[in-house]
Protein backbone atom coordinates (compact mmCIF):
# COMPACT_ATOMS: atom_id res chain seq x y z
CA UNK A 1 0.00 0.00 0.00
CA UNK A 2 1.53 3.62 -0.91
CA UNK A 3 1.42 6.69 0.72
CA UNK A 4 2.43 9.64 -0.65
CA UNK A 5 2.75 12.91 1.33
CA UNK A 6 3.92 16.30 -0.35
CA UNK A 7 6.04 17.88 1.48
CA UNK A 8 5.73 21.70 0.04
CA UNK A 9 4.16 22.95 -2.30
CA UNK A 10 6.23 25.95 -3.97
CA UNK A 11 9.19 27.80 -4.36
CA UNK A 12 7.85 31.33 -3.44
CA UNK A 13 6.03 30.36 -0.22
CA UNK A 14 7.87 27.72 1.02
CA UNK A 15 12.10 28.90 -0.33
CA UNK A 16 14.09 30.06 2.56
CA UNK A 17 16.78 33.02 2.44
CA UNK A 18 19.86 30.01 2.04
CA UNK A 19 18.00 28.27 -1.39
CA UNK A 20 19.76 30.98 -3.36
CA UNK A 21 22.02 29.07 -5.48
CA UNK A 22 20.48 25.85 -4.46
CA UNK A 23 21.59 22.38 -6.41
CA UNK A 24 20.38 22.31 -10.37
CA UNK A 25 18.20 18.93 -10.13
CA UNK A 26 17.22 16.85 -13.19
CA UNK A 27 13.59 18.01 -13.79
CA UNK A 28 10.51 15.90 -12.29
CA UNK A 29 9.86 14.84 -9.34
CA UNK A 30 11.77 14.28 -6.30
CA UNK A 31 10.98 11.62 -4.12
CA UNK A 32 12.24 9.55 -1.34
CA UNK A 33 11.30 5.71 -0.60
CA UNK A 34 10.37 4.87 2.45
CA UNK A 35 10.82 0.90 3.46
CA UNK A 36 8.88 1.42 6.75
CA UNK A 37 4.80 2.74 7.52
CA UNK A 38 4.66 6.55 8.11
CA UNK A 39 5.38 7.18 11.62
CA UNK A 40 8.06 5.35 12.40
CA UNK A 41 11.50 6.39 12.88
CA UNK A 42 12.64 5.89 9.34
CA UNK A 43 9.73 7.73 7.90
CA UNK A 44 9.80 10.62 10.67
CA UNK A 45 13.33 11.41 9.45
CA UNK A 46 12.63 11.33 5.47
CA UNK A 47 10.08 14.26 6.42
CA UNK A 48 12.26 16.04 8.48
CA UNK A 49 15.12 15.99 5.65
CA UNK A 50 12.94 16.10 2.85
CA UNK A 51 10.98 19.15 4.02
CA UNK A 52 13.86 21.16 4.39
CA UNK A 53 15.12 19.34 1.00
CA UNK A 54 12.17 21.05 -0.62
CA UNK A 55 12.79 24.55 0.96
CA UNK A 56 16.67 24.47 -0.10
CA UNK A 57 15.61 23.51 -3.92
CA UNK A 58 12.37 25.24 -3.84
CA UNK A 59 10.74 22.19 -5.09
CA UNK A 60 8.60 19.47 -3.96
CA UNK A 61 9.89 16.03 -2.22
CA UNK A 62 7.50 13.30 -1.89
CA UNK A 63 7.82 10.93 0.40
CA UNK A 64 6.41 7.81 -0.45
CA UNK A 65 5.89 4.39 1.69
CA UNK A 66 6.42 0.81 1.10
CA UNK A 67 6.39 -0.74 3.89
CA UNK A 68 7.21 -4.68 4.30
CA UNK A 69 9.78 -7.10 5.11
CA UNK A 70 11.85 -4.82 7.67
CA UNK A 71 12.41 -2.35 4.69
CA UNK A 72 13.67 -5.07 2.28
CA UNK A 73 10.36 -4.57 -0.13
CA UNK A 74 11.23 -0.91 -0.85
CA UNK A 75 14.64 -1.12 -1.36
CA UNK A 76 14.32 -4.36 -3.46
CA UNK A 77 11.55 -2.26 -5.19
CA UNK A 78 14.21 0.45 -5.86
CA UNK A 79 16.88 -1.69 -6.36
CA UNK A 80 15.19 -2.71 -9.16
CA UNK A 81 13.72 0.01 -11.05
CA UNK A 82 15.29 2.00 -13.58
CA UNK A 83 13.85 5.37 -12.85
CA UNK A 84 13.90 7.94 -16.04
CA UNK A 85 12.42 10.72 -14.84
CA UNK A 86 12.91 12.94 -11.19
CA UNK A 87 15.02 12.36 -8.71
CA UNK A 88 14.55 9.35 -6.76
CA UNK A 89 16.17 8.50 -3.23
CA UNK A 90 15.48 5.80 -0.98
CA UNK A 91 16.30 5.69 3.15
CA UNK A 92 18.45 3.33 3.46
CA UNK A 93 18.91 1.59 6.92
CA UNK A 94 20.63 -0.85 9.09
CA UNK A 95 18.36 -3.35 8.36
CA UNK A 96 18.09 -2.72 4.74
CA UNK A 97 21.71 -2.86 3.71
CA UNK A 98 23.56 -4.38 6.51
CA UNK A 99 21.58 -7.24 7.81
CA UNK A 100 18.71 -8.75 6.15
CA UNK A 101 20.55 -9.33 2.73
CA UNK A 102 22.77 -11.79 4.99
CA UNK A 103 19.51 -13.78 6.47
CA UNK A 104 16.85 -13.44 4.02
CA UNK A 105 16.91 -15.68 1.11
CA UNK A 106 14.33 -14.21 -1.18
CA UNK A 107 16.50 -10.21 -0.94
CA UNK A 108 18.37 -10.55 -4.48
CA UNK A 109 19.74 -6.95 -4.12
CA UNK A 110 23.27 -6.33 -3.71
CA UNK A 111 23.44 -3.30 -0.91
CA UNK A 112 27.05 -2.26 -1.93
CA UNK A 113 26.50 -2.65 -5.97
CA UNK A 114 22.88 -1.62 -6.71
CA UNK A 115 22.91 1.90 -4.68
CA UNK A 116 24.77 5.19 -5.24
CA UNK A 117 25.72 6.32 -1.56
CA UNK A 118 25.13 9.86 -0.94
CA UNK A 119 24.70 10.72 2.44
CA UNK A 120 24.59 9.15 5.77
CA UNK A 121 21.53 10.68 8.01
CA UNK A 122 22.49 9.83 11.24
CA UNK A 123 22.42 6.75 13.56
CA UNK A 124 20.24 5.95 16.99
CA UNK A 125 21.67 4.19 19.93
CA UNK A 126 19.43 1.06 21.38
CA UNK A 127 18.46 0.90 24.97
CA UNK A 128 17.84 -2.10 26.75
CA UNK A 129 14.92 -2.04 28.47
CA UNK A 130 12.28 -3.74 30.72
CA UNK A 131 9.37 -3.55 32.79
CA UNK A 132 9.44 -0.80 35.04
CA UNK A 133 9.67 -3.03 38.36
CA UNK A 134 12.09 -5.69 37.16
CA UNK A 135 14.98 -5.82 39.92
CA UNK A 136 17.69 -6.04 37.19
CA UNK A 137 19.99 -2.39 37.35
CA UNK A 138 22.83 -3.21 35.28
CA UNK A 139 23.40 -5.56 32.41
CA UNK A 140 25.55 -7.50 34.76
CA UNK A 141 22.62 -8.37 36.08
CA UNK A 142 20.85 -9.30 33.35
CA UNK A 143 23.26 -11.88 31.99
CA UNK A 144 23.51 -13.28 35.81
CA UNK A 145 19.78 -13.78 35.30
CA UNK A 146 20.28 -15.75 32.26
CA UNK A 147 23.11 -17.65 33.53
CA UNK A 148 20.79 -18.74 36.28
CA UNK A 149 17.62 -19.39 34.19
CA UNK A 150 19.64 -20.00 31.00
CA UNK A 151 17.59 -20.76 28.23
CA UNK A 152 14.15 -19.24 30.13
CA UNK A 153 15.21 -15.11 29.71
CA UNK A 154 13.34 -13.74 26.92
CA UNK A 155 14.48 -10.85 24.68
CA UNK A 156 11.51 -9.41 22.37
CA UNK A 157 12.49 -7.46 18.88
CA UNK A 158 10.72 -5.71 16.38
CA UNK A 159 10.96 -9.13 14.17
CA UNK A 160 13.77 -11.79 13.09
CA UNK A 161 16.52 -10.15 11.33
CA UNK A 162 15.61 -6.98 13.06
CA UNK A 163 18.66 -4.40 15.18
CA UNK A 164 17.01 -5.57 18.55
CA UNK A 165 17.10 -9.32 17.47
CA UNK A 166 20.82 -9.23 16.41
CA UNK A 167 21.27 -6.83 19.33
CA UNK A 168 20.61 -9.28 21.71
CA UNK A 169 22.03 -12.21 19.82
CA UNK A 170 25.47 -9.69 20.17
CA UNK A 171 24.58 -9.95 23.87
CA UNK A 172 24.54 -13.90 23.89
CA UNK A 173 27.92 -14.06 22.39
CA UNK A 174 29.25 -11.49 24.73
CA UNK A 175 27.98 -12.33 27.80
CA UNK A 176 28.08 -16.35 26.92
CA UNK A 177 24.54 -17.12 27.47
CA UNK A 178 21.59 -18.31 26.25
CA UNK A 179 17.90 -16.27 26.15
CA UNK A 180 14.86 -16.40 23.83
CA UNK A 181 14.13 -14.61 21.25
CA UNK A 182 10.56 -13.41 20.48
CA UNK A 183 9.24 -11.47 17.50
CA UNK A 184 6.67 -9.03 17.37
CA UNK A 185 5.50 -7.22 14.14
CA UNK A 186 6.99 -4.37 15.76
CA UNK A 187 8.45 -2.28 18.15
CA UNK A 188 4.45 -1.73 19.36
CA UNK A 189 3.29 -4.82 20.59
CA UNK A 190 6.55 -5.56 21.73
CA UNK A 191 6.65 -2.98 24.34
CA UNK A 192 3.05 -3.91 25.20
CA UNK A 193 4.21 -7.47 26.11
CA UNK A 194 7.02 -5.76 27.80
CA UNK A 195 5.52 -3.60 30.42
CA UNK A 196 2.79 -6.37 30.59
CA UNK A 197 6.11 -8.69 31.90
CA UNK A 198 5.17 -11.28 29.12
CA UNK A 199 8.44 -10.90 28.24
CA UNK A 200 11.76 -9.76 29.99
CA UNK A 201 13.83 -7.80 27.77
CA UNK A 202 15.03 -6.04 24.62
CA UNK A 203 17.11 -3.90 23.01
CA UNK A 204 14.85 -1.76 21.77
CA UNK A 205 15.71 1.61 19.67
CA UNK A 206 16.30 4.80 21.27
CA UNK A 207 13.86 6.71 18.94
CA UNK A 208 10.91 4.03 19.98
CA UNK A 209 11.62 3.26 23.84
CA UNK A 210 12.40 6.99 24.88
CA UNK A 211 8.38 8.01 25.85
CA UNK A 212 7.79 4.92 27.42
CA UNK A 213 11.45 5.35 29.31
CA UNK A 214 10.92 8.54 30.15
CA UNK A 215 7.10 8.22 31.65
CA UNK A 216 8.25 5.25 33.69
CA UNK A 217 6.45 2.42 31.59
CA UNK A 218 9.73 0.73 31.30
CA UNK A 219 13.50 0.86 32.73
CA UNK A 220 16.04 1.89 30.64
CA UNK A 221 19.20 -0.10 32.08
CA UNK A 222 22.21 0.50 29.49
CA UNK A 223 22.22 2.15 25.93
CA UNK A 224 24.22 0.21 23.13
CA UNK A 225 26.55 2.98 21.23
CA UNK A 226 30.15 3.61 22.46
CA UNK A 227 29.29 7.22 23.68
CA UNK A 228 26.51 8.48 25.45
CA UNK A 229 23.60 9.79 23.55
CA UNK A 230 22.66 13.84 24.50
CA UNK A 231 19.29 12.70 25.06
CA UNK A 232 20.70 10.29 28.45
CA UNK A 233 23.93 11.74 29.15
CA UNK A 234 23.64 9.44 32.56
CA UNK A 235 22.34 5.96 30.85
CA UNK A 236 25.88 3.93 30.62
CA UNK A 237 27.16 2.43 27.59
CA UNK A 238 27.32 -1.49 27.14
CA UNK A 239 31.02 -0.44 26.67
CA UNK A 240 31.00 1.24 30.02
CA UNK A 241 29.40 -1.58 31.78
CA UNK A 242 32.45 -4.19 30.64
CA UNK A 243 30.76 -5.38 27.25
CA UNK A 244 34.08 -3.66 25.64
CA UNK A 245 33.46 -2.59 22.01
CA UNK A 246 29.85 -3.67 22.00
CA UNK A 247 28.39 -0.86 19.50
CA UNK A 248 24.80 -1.29 18.16
CA UNK A 249 22.92 1.54 16.24
CA UNK A 250 19.89 1.67 13.85
CA UNK A 251 21.53 4.27 11.31
CA UNK A 252 19.57 5.77 8.32
CA UNK A 253 20.98 6.82 5.37
CA UNK A 254 20.36 8.47 1.54
CA UNK A 255 20.81 6.68 -1.63
CA UNK A 256 20.68 6.85 -4.91
CA UNK A 257 19.80 4.28 -8.40
CA UNK A 258 23.47 2.90 -8.71
CA UNK A 259 23.12 4.58 -12.34
CA UNK A 260 23.17 7.85 -10.25
CA UNK A 261 26.16 10.54 -11.53
CA UNK A 262 28.67 10.69 -8.92
CA UNK A 263 28.34 14.97 -9.98
CA UNK A 264 24.45 14.55 -8.79
CA UNK A 265 25.61 12.21 -5.79
CA UNK A 266 28.11 14.95 -4.33
CA UNK A 267 25.53 18.02 -4.85
CA UNK A 268 22.80 16.31 -3.25
CA UNK A 269 25.10 15.38 -0.62
CA UNK A 270 26.36 18.62 0.09
CA UNK A 271 22.52 19.92 0.42
CA UNK A 272 21.66 17.13 2.79
CA UNK A 273 24.76 18.13 4.66
CA UNK A 274 23.49 21.87 4.94
CA UNK A 275 20.15 20.59 6.03
CA UNK A 276 21.29 18.20 8.79
CA UNK A 277 23.41 21.46 10.19
CA UNK A 278 20.31 23.45 10.38
CA UNK A 279 19.53 24.31 14.21
CA UNK A 280 16.24 23.63 14.23
CA UNK A 281 16.54 19.79 12.45
CA UNK A 282 19.73 19.10 14.75
CA UNK A 283 17.90 20.06 18.29
CA UNK A 284 14.76 17.67 16.56
CA UNK A 285 17.21 15.12 16.05
CA UNK A 286 18.63 15.43 19.26
CA UNK A 287 15.45 14.58 20.78
CA UNK A 288 15.43 11.35 18.90
CA UNK A 289 18.90 10.49 19.76
CA UNK A 290 20.13 10.80 15.85
CA UNK A 291 23.83 11.74 16.27
CA UNK A 292 26.75 11.38 13.72
CA UNK A 293 24.91 12.45 10.59
CA UNK A 294 26.73 14.08 7.53
CA UNK A 295 29.63 13.91 6.35
CA UNK A 296 31.08 12.76 2.70
CA UNK A 297 30.00 10.43 0.33
CA UNK A 298 33.15 8.57 0.58
CA UNK A 299 32.91 8.23 3.99
CA UNK A 300 29.13 7.20 3.72
CA UNK A 301 30.33 4.46 0.89
CA UNK A 302 32.85 3.15 3.69
CA UNK A 303 31.05 3.03 6.56
CA UNK A 304 28.29 0.99 4.74
CA UNK A 305 30.51 -1.79 3.52
CA UNK A 306 31.80 -1.41 7.08
CA UNK A 307 28.61 -1.99 8.64
CA UNK A 308 27.67 -4.92 5.95
CA UNK A 309 30.86 -6.65 6.96
CA UNK A 310 29.99 -6.38 10.80
CA UNK A 311 26.94 -7.64 10.76
CA UNK A 312 27.55 -10.59 8.53
CA UNK A 313 29.88 -11.66 10.93
CA UNK A 314 27.34 -11.28 13.70
CA UNK A 315 24.61 -13.47 11.53
CA UNK A 316 26.92 -16.45 10.85
CA UNK A 317 28.23 -16.58 14.21
CA UNK A 318 25.11 -16.23 15.87
CA UNK A 319 23.67 -18.69 13.44
CA UNK A 320 21.28 -16.47 12.76
CA UNK A 321 18.21 -17.78 9.87
CA UNK A 322 14.71 -16.63 8.73
CA UNK A 323 13.49 -18.98 11.13
CA UNK A 324 14.94 -16.78 14.30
Amino acid sequence: MKRRDFIAASAGALAAPWALGATELPKGIVKIYVGWAPGGGTDVFARIVGQQLSQLWGRSVVVENKPGATGALAADFFARTRFTEGVNLLMAHVNTHAISPHIFKSISYDPLKDFAPIAMVGATPHILVTRAKNSAGSVKEVAEQCRQSPGKISFGSSGTGSVQHLAAAMFNMAAEVKSIHVPYKGSGPMQTDLIGGQIDYSFDTMTAATAQVKAGRMAGIVQTRLQRAKGFPEMPTMDEQGFKGFDVSSWYGVVGPRDMSRDLALQINADINKVLALPDVVARFDGYGVEDGGGSVDKFAAFMAAEFKKWGEVVRTAKVTEEG
